[in-house]
């Protein structure tokens, strides 16, 4: 949104060196602007060009926008007064419906659907959905801007819990504070799920962060508690809180339906408090190590199809939304600002105190990569996975990759082997590879079937170590070419024929290249016949990932996309890890989402 002016009625305030940066840039262009903007309109008034007589409901420039349901309230009302104040934007007023909706399904919805959404802007809690709007490059087009608000990422507790762990003297880490509260289930911890709430990912990626400071098998210790978590998880934030102990009554606490503890952002504690009393109000612990912030980025959608009024006019509301007022209204409505500087004003109704350290500088947001990670982890954990992992082995893996002294393969087969490490003894993986006639007539060849990673192996050790090894042991074929269509069809066919229900079940697929095979089924025989066998009651999603430039990323995602997959594409092999956890839990999603 930087290529564009500011439209006029920008009345800045806090340009002082106390001001944040950004503010202070903001203000030095508004001013320039409107004195611009002040001459010419005196110019235009007086030739009759604008007449501010004329009725703002004639003449307003109107925009709806989907905000976080939590920050709904406070945006809806600084609309309202700038509707009653008939705030302008380029001389026409400036009215603004704010509908409050999930920020996961405005994601979603954007991620799935190519055609020009009913609004023109959104305001999600976090920018981890924008990257999540994105998806795989054919979503609607987003422009993020300026953050709006800010509230940290905390853990809430009922009276008697919050006393049982020594708050508000006693300060814990992140891993040591879910260390307590979950040991010999002292707590009876809840959450959102971390698939639709900001506040629970990033929570969840707090608490992986802060373990693997502490050493030691910091994967089985996150692993362990997604799974406490994910035994009392609730739809989304709203949701969790209607889960807690109402008051510290004997009944109440005895109630193992009810959950004692909740990860939960300050501003969602300063509402609950705001309508609750006594006991039913609610303590906040904030980790030592920092927390995450939600961040509310303020961010126009499909910008490209708006008209000039409406995309300055969108802009025109952003600048409002930093003016003072307009963060008095968020403040009394239990945010911070955007630096996520403290205020008692917000901290003590929310439930802080002092030594509480909820000043503490906010941690460091984790990376889109480690986002995904937490989230493929939590998949896999919650739900154990059922996967054929079918990898390339036609000769053009031999290739060195850009930078490494590795062929592809290499590259390949040690990005599968840390892959593997994320998944749990329950989690069910075999390995399949593929170049032309590799077997006979056949393009793919079965290495180790599907089993448990926790079961004993044949011969001695575990089925992890096997498949690890046998992941170690590929190679590329000389000569060999890549049947990919035959090998995807018969994948899925064994994948739908080894269905265990109640595990995430996929075919995994790795190619460097498009069908080499001439004698295979054609592209569009081979969607057809994956539409006609698939089964809602057995969904078994492909997905597909293209590695390397040569790679068609585009040609596996038309053919995965009919599975309920996708594609995907990694120019260096070593990011495979990262996007099959991507992809899994996408998938994961998706299909979550299809069974609501």
């Amino acid at each position: 949104m930087g290529r564009h002016s500011l439209p006029d009625d920008y009345a800045g305030e806090g340009s002082g060196d106390g001001s944040p940066p950004h503010r202070r840039r903001t203000v030095v262009i508004a001013t320039t602007l409107v004195l611009a903007v002040a001459a010419g309109t005196a110019v235009a008034v007086q030739g009759g060009l604008l007449s501010f007589s004329k009725s703002c409901e004639d003449s307003a420039v109107r925009l709806s926008m989907m905000t976080s349901p939590d920050i709904a309230p406070a945006v809806r009302a600084i609309a309202d007064k700038a509707r009653k104040d008939e705030v302008r934007s380029d001389g026409r007023c400036l009215y603004v419906t704010v509908v409050a909706r999930d920020s996961y399904k405005v994601a979603d919805a954007l991620s799935d659907d190519t055609r020009s959404p009913d609004f023109q802007i959104w305001l999600p809690d976090s920018d981890l959905w924008l990257d999540r709007a994105k998806g795989s490059g054919d979503s609607v087009p987003i422009t993020p801007g300026d953050s709006i608000a800010s509230s940290p990422v905390t853990l809430a507790m009922v009276p008697s819990a919050a006393k049982s762990l020594g708050w508000p003297k006693k300060k814990y880490s992140w891993a040591e504070l879910t260390a307590a509260a979950t040991e010999s289930d002292k707590v009876r911890l809840g959450s959102a799920d971390p698939a639709r709430s900001a506040t629970a990912l990033l929570a969840l990626a707090g608490i992986g962060a802060s373990s693997e400071k502490q050493g030691g098998d910091s994967d089985t210790r996150v692993a362990a508690t997604a799974k406490l978590l994910a035994q009392r998880m609730s739809d989304g934030d709203t949701q969790v809180l209607e889960t807690l102990a109402q008051g510290d009554s004997g009944a109440e606490q005895g109630n193992p339906e009810h959950n004692q503890a909740v990860l939960l952002s300050e501003q969602a504690a300063f509402a609950h408090n705001a309508e609750s009393t006594g006991d039913g109000k609610l303590d906040l612990f904030y980790p030592k190590d920092g927390t995450p912030l939600l961040n509310y980025p303020y961010t126009l959608v499909d910008e490209a199809s708006m008209s000039t009024p409406e995309s300055r006019a969108a802009l025109r509301f952003m600048t409002l939304l930093d003016e003072p007022a307009s963060q008095a209204t968020l403040e009394k409505h239990g945010f911070r600002n955007v630096d996520g500087t403290a205020d008692e004003s917000v901290v003590a109704p929310a439930g802080g105190r002092k030594p509480q350290p909820y000043a503490t500088a906010a941690a460091a947001a984790p990376t889109v990569e480690e986002l995904q990670q937490t989230l493929g982890m939590w998949t896999i954990t919650v739900q154990s996975a059922r996967l054929t992992t079918v990898v390339d082995a036609s000769g053009s893996m031999a290739t060195i990759v850009p930078g490494r002294n590795q062929s592809r393969m290499d590259v390949t087969k040690a990005s599968l082997i840390q892959a593997l490490n994320q998944f749990t003894p329950n989690d069910e993986i075999g390995l399949w590879e593929f170049a032309t006639a590799l077997d006979g007539d056949k393009d793919y060849r079965r290495l180790m079937p599907a089993a448990r990673l926790g079961d004993p192996a044949k011969g001695g050790g575990t089925h992890r170590e096997k498949l690890s090894a046998a992941f170690a042991a590929l190679k590329p074929v000389p000569g060999g070419a890549t049947g990919l269509y035959d090998t995807m069809l018969a994948a899925y066919k064994d994948a739908q024929a080894t269905y265990v229900k109640g595990k995430f079940n996929a075919v995994v697929i790795l190619t460097d290249g498009s069908n080499q095979d001439n004698l295979s089924i054609s592209r569009s025989a081979l969607i057809a016949e994956l539409k006609r066998i698939a089964d809602p009651e057995r969904p078994v999603p492909i997905l597909a990932i293209a590695v390397g430039p040569e790679a068609d990323r585009d040609e596996v995602n038309e053919i995965a996309k009919v599975t309920g997959g996708g594609g995907y594409q990694v120019i260096d092999p070593a990011e495979i890890q990262v996007v099959i956890l991507q992809a899994i839990m996408t998938a994961g999603q998706s299909s979550h989402a299809t069974q609501d």
